[in-house]
């Protein structure tokens, strides 16, 4: 099995940090977000590991080298121009057999996910993609009011609603490379309604681990305070 990290990104939102670092390398606690998770993909029985990289990706890859320190093996794909999402993949063709199912991860993403466990739900399913997804709950913060017609119904005071996001992590069967364009600008949304247009069936997998994309600085303290957590209770995960 193998998986393809996506780490070609700016990481603009986490300035000044990201100006001397790349993104997938800032730290959380000890260790750089890409080395917690080589380090998992390792423990999930993935060998083989596709690292698309632009900005700054030399750092990268002196920092990641072969892989050999993970006992994995480490390929790089270069993005000359930022490609979205899904366009790196254009990029990969030779890297998967057709039938060849793999791993899309977001370099961004602290989990405790078993990605073992969303692998077989992909097989199981004999899905052409599947997303796996996190319950985000969000509050209003202003009391919302309940019109029919002209006239006042009711008021909910700050009520919350439950949205279902995607988590960045995805499985693909490698024959959906062919409907990426190539060498593009190119999203995972984009690429996801093109499969359901054509009929193709898509998986969901409900994330129940802890989950959390870092996109602002504030992120690595919620990621600290969870890896402190699990240092102190390794089988609460």
């Amino acid at each position: 099995m193998k998986a393809v990290i996506l780490a070609g990104g700016k990481g603009v939102r986490l300035r000044p940090l990201t100006f001397s670092i790349p993104k997938p390398l800032l730290p959380v606690g000890e260790n750089p977000i890409l080395d917690i998770m080589l380090s998992n993909l390792k423990k999930s029985g993935i060998n083989e590991v596709i690292l698309s990289i632009g900005y700054q990706g030399e750092i990268i890859q002196a920092f990641c080298a072969d892989g050999s320190k993970y006992e994995l093996s480490i390929r790089y794909i270069n993005e000359d121009k930022p490609l979205g999402t899904a366009g790196p993949l254009s990029l990969m063709l030779d890297c998967f057999d057709p039938e060849d199912d793999f791993l899309l991860i977001n370099g961004d993403i602290y989990t405790h996910l078993v990605f073992q466990d969303l692998i077989e739900f992909h097989k199981k399913g004999r899905y052409s993609l599947t997303v796996a997804y996190k319950d985000f709950e969000y509050q209003s913060p202003y009391g919302v009011l309940v019109i029919e017609g002209d006239k006042l119904s009711g008021i909910v005071e700050k009520p919350k609603t439950i949205y279902k996001i995607s988590s960045g992590i995805y499985v693909l069967n490698a024959s959906v490379l062919n409907c990426i364009p190539h060498d593009m600008y190119f999203t995972m949304p984009e690429l996801i309604n093109v499969l359901l247009q054509e009929g193709r069936e898509i998986g969901t997998y409900h994330i129940r681990e802890f989950w959390l994309g870092i996109e602002q600085i504030k992120d690595f303290d919620k990621a600290l305070a969870e890896l402190n957590r699990v240092e102190l209770n390794p089988l609460e995960k």
